[in-house]
């Protein structure tokens, strides 16, 4: 008894990465090769009421997606997921049968009521119906049969189990199946869709159609190498081997390779997913993954940080993402105010009047090294190195901002015989030759990179009297291939600042812009090296 069905959903849940848009010749050679592949339902993309666009995979209704839908079909049946907060089942047309077979309609919690009208009407309308609770494990055993009561006057095609979050366990998917068989009207599916925080989901899968053997009609979504936000889904690939090698299902495993081959790398050169320790604490957590993008972006964080500011915001709250409170509770997570008025008083007499160097860790830092001799030869200046030692340029200070530089630098003897001035994110206490200084009061809310070594060290100088400010190795970033770097040393490299360089050259622009035209002095700041930020110093030269 083959009892379970395949659902490819890569033209949707893969669509989070691209802003939904592939691209019309990649979306139907995907359709194509997935109905090569005899899976049983393909998933195009979203219903949505705004947001399309040329090569999105979102539509109005069904006679938008119907540019997708082969004519011939194959036997396949093809799908698309309205979120209900996105779209109106009233924008819905009738199911003619050459377009869109199901409607998966997706809600939260908090949504079900209403969801449970809009899922009557999708299925008045001829369409197979899909009831996708979102975050299955947030219901309470009562509340889950309630919902399943209230689905069972609607008589849909499929109700799911969606582990929204990657949290789960064989135990949890055992215990909600049961709990789903034994409650669901018996002509009802039930389907599976996993998220890989935990690196579980394609076990989770094949478990699940074991488990359902005998009992029920099942159906389990995967997308193609797990495409997906953050961890990513279950391997439409992997399980339908399993299927394929230990069940006698007859997909064409070479038709989704030839996917792969033809279409993944490029978008991989697009965008990124698959698991990481961040994502996988989320899913210990039960995090939405943009809560973890966000967090990864600040530079000293560590995976236990992570696990501390999720577990702190608590369990309803991470479920979504509120930047607002997550900077909040990152700040007070990382910074309690610290009384720093010796060490600036200290910092502030030894600079005081006295031409600066800063010093960054950029490639012209090495490769205009010349050029920093002779600017700091002839202003006789003091050098403040940041999060980095030179090999061949003396420093008088080093600011450490960044716990895993300093984690770097810490045995290094050149900065053993340096000043260094340390930032209250990355110790407690201030150790022998160190001046403590609260990280709080060098940050500025409002940026992502609100941490940025650079920008703290200028707004500390702002707090000194120096004299003049001379800035090298503050490059920017690009697009560096594999081989090149942006730093000044290949032990420096970091791998997500070549993610999106475009970006955070923005912000950090952005952020140099708003230190000029707010700092508390006026004293000369110029760049002694190359510098793609050098416009941002108004009115100076770069």
């Amino acid at each position: 008894m083959k009892h379970a069905k395949l659902l490819d959903c890569t033209l949707r849940d893969g669509a989070y990465l691209l802003d939904k848009k592939f691209g019309d010749p990649v979306i139907r050679g995907i359709v194509e090769g997935l109905v090569k592949a005899r899976v049983d339902l393909i998933e195009i993309g979203f219903f949505q009421d705004e947001g399309f666009g040329e090569g999105k995979t979102v539509y109005r209704n069904s006679a938008d997606a119907r540019r997708f839908v082969p004519d011939d079909k194959q036997g396949a049946l093809f799908t698309v997921l309205a979120d209900y907060s996105r779209y109106s089942v009233e924008n819905l047309d009738e199911c003619t049968g050459d377009s869109i077979d199901a409607v998966r309609e997706c809600f939260f919690k908090a949504e079900r009521e209403g969801a449970v009208e809009a899922c009557r009407a999708i299925k008045a309308k001829g369409y197979r119906l899909f009831v996708q609770p979102v975050d299955i494990l947030g219901y309470s055993d009562l509340e889950l049969i309630e919902l399943i009561q209230k689905i069972n006057e609607v008589e849909p095609y499929c109700f799911s189990i969606v582990d929204t979050f990657g949290s789960m366990y064989l135990e949890d998917l055992r215990r909600v199946f049961e709990l789903i068989h034994h409650n669901l009207a018996p002509s009802c599916r039930i389907g599976f869709h996993s998220h890989n925080n935990m690196q579980l989901s394609n076990a989770l899968s094949q478990e699940f159609i074991r488990m359902s053997y005998g009992k029920r009609e099942v159906v389990v979504d995967g997308t193609i190498a797990g495409m997906g936000r953050g961890a990513g889904n279950t391997l439409t690939e992997a399980v339908a081997q399993y299927m394929v090698s230990q069940l006698g299902y007859s997909y064409d495993i070479d038709a989704l390779l030839d996917i792969i081959d033809d279409y993944m790398d490029n978008i991989r050169a697009r965008c990124s997913w698959g698991f990481t320790t961040p994502y996988f604490v989320a899913g210990c957590y039960g995090a939405h993954v943009n809560n973890i993008a966000y967090l990864c972006q600040k530079n000293s964080i560590r995976s236990k940080d992570i696990r501390y500011i999720l577990n702190k915001i608590g369990a309803q709250p991470r479920k979504r993402y509120d930047y607002d409170l997550l900077e909040k509770t990152y700040l007070e997570y990382l910074t309690g105010e610290i009384d720093d008025a010796a060490a600036l008083g200290q910092l502030r007499e030894e600079l005081a009047g006295k031409p600066v160097l800063l010093l960054l860790p950029g490639r012209t830092a090495e490769t205009q090294k010349e050029r920093i001799d002779a600017w700091r030869n002839e202003k006789g200046a003091v050098v403040i190195s940041v999060n980095f030692v030179h090999e061949s340029i003396p420093s008088g200070y080093v600011f450490l901002s960044n716990l895993r530089r300093y984690s770097y630098w810490r045995g290094s003897p050149a900065l053993a015989s340096c000043r260094r001035i340390v930032t209250s994110n990355v110790k407690a206490e201030a150790g022998e030759g160190e001046l403590l200084l609260c990280f709080n009061k060098l940050v500025k809310c409002g940026w992502e990179h609100l941490d940025n070594s650079g920008l703290m060290a200028l707004r500390l100088l702002d707090e000194l009297g120096v004299a003049e400010i001379g800035i090298a190795g503050m490059d920017g970033y690009r697009h560096a291939a594999p081989n090149e770097r942006n730093f000044a040393t290949e032990a420096l490299e970091l791998a997500n600042v070549k993610q999106d360089p475009d970006a955070l050259n923005r912000e950090i622009a952005g952020m140099l812009r708003d230190y000029m035209a707010t700092r508390k002095s006026d004293v000369p700041v110029r760049f002694v090296t190359d510098s793609r930020f050098a416009e941002c110093l108004t009115g100076q030269e770069g």
